[in-house]
């Protein structure tokens, strides 16, 4: 299993601390069944900041401490950005980092809207040769909203990746039921962990796909799966015709 989106770098973000809790988060999603992980740190958020350099030394830390600990797990490098006024200059000048460094970029949108200038910049980050993924768009007051908005921007190019934890019920039932719906509607491409920690933001990568088996059959897993697989390789990965979200009132998300 590969897994896309985690926060299991030490000492950079609300994500490990240390590097004994990164090796404890590595054995978790062992137990799960992960063996490949993209550690993607925040970047120009409202709290961190985490250039490439900084990140590619700490994946080396990492797996040099997973070798000498015999567990069997590989990072790699990531980043997820949140979007602002020059995200578009940091990447011409590639201060951003894609994941695994493919044509791949991580998008973090605002918790509670979507920027208005947020689609004309993933066309002109199209243009520039990336292929931008909204990161937990479940989550995302202003898509719960409007979730036509989502359909628009994937409609013209744009991927999503949904959390494993959302589709799990771990964010609340209404999160769960959002995470469906765009599920449903083929708005989503990749199925991720976005583990912060073993506690309350651990993996639950297992349950979801069980989740998902259940609700829609193995060939939706295996459509996630080898997206995941596709994706660090920096192939184009399979996606089917959007559809429009049926707009329904959903109350506590955050």
């Amino acid at each position: 299993m590969i897994d896309i989106h985690s926060h299991i770098l030490p000492g950079l973000d609300d994500g490990a601390k240390t590097m004994a809790e990164s090796l404890e988060m590595a054995r978790h999603a062992v137990e799960e069944g992960i063996r490949i992980m993209i550690a993607t740190p925040h970047h120009k958020n409202r709290f961190f900041e985490n250039p490439k350099d900084i990140i590619f030394q700490k994946v080396r830390e990492l797996n040099k401490e997973l070798r000498d600990e015999g567990i069997s797990l590989t990072i790699l490098a990531g980043q997820e950005p949140a979007i602002h006024g020059d995200i578009l200059e940091d990447f011409k000048k590639g201060e951003l980092l894609t994941l695994n460094e493919t044509q791949y970029l991580f998008i973090e949108l605002p918790s509670g809207h979507v920027p208005r200038y947020t689609e004309q910049f993933l066309f002109d980050l199209q243009n520039m040769g990336a292929v931008p993924i909204i990161v937990h768009p479940e989550r995302n007051q202003g898509m719960v909203e409007r979730p036509e908005i989502l359909y628009n921007l994937v409609k013209k190019g744009a991927l999503a990746q949904l959390t494993a934890s959302s589709i799990s019920g771990m964010f609340g039932k209404n999160v769960k039921k959002f995470s469906h719906q765009l599920i449903a509607a083929n708005l989503i491409h990749f199925i991720a962990s976005d583990a912060h920690n073993i506690h309350n933001r651990a993996f639950h990568m297992a349950n979801a796909y069980e989740v998902i088996e259940s609700d829609y059959g193995i060939d939706m897993v295996c459509f996630f799966q080898e997206n995941a697989g596709l994706l660090i390789e920096g192939k184009n990965v399979y996606k089917e015709v959007p559809q429009q979200v049926k707009k329904k009132k959903l109350l506590g998300i955050f």
